[in-house]
């Protein structure tokens, strides 16, 4: 006879089974993945954070802004989806549809990514 792996109860049941409830694997399967699940956590919210700000600002789909401005609602330059190299050599950086682009003297041109 097998012992729970979550709370080391005897198991009843199957032979193949390795828990003694859906409980104890759902406890035992969170504390697995906690460490990865909180990291993807706290990406996700800094990316939510940075896409609300630029949606906030960017109502028209096109519009400039400054580092100050967006640095003073939180926004973290570190945290963005893709970057989109122009033909150009232009660089956007997106926070999903969400995007800006880099000018001079502290500007940045914010944009909408319109998908057809």
């Amino acid at each position: 006879m097998k012992n729970c792996l979550e709370c080391n109860d005897k198991i009843i049941g199957r032979e193949d089974k390795k828990f003694c409830s859906d409980g104890c694997r759902n406890a035992y399967n969170n504390k697995i993945n906690k460490d990865s699940n909180n990291f993807m956590r706290n990406v996700n919210n800094k990316l939510r954070k940075n896409y609300r700000i630029l949606s906030d600002l960017n109502i028209e789909g096109k519009t400039k802004t400054t580092r100050t401005r967006l640095m003073s609602k939180g926004f973290d330059f570190e945290f963005f989806t893709n970057i989109l190299q122009t033909k150009t050599g232009n660089t956007y950086f997106y926070v999903y549809d969400q995007g800006y682009m880099i000018l001079e003297n502290d500007y940045y041109l914010l944009v909408k990514k319109t998908f057809e």
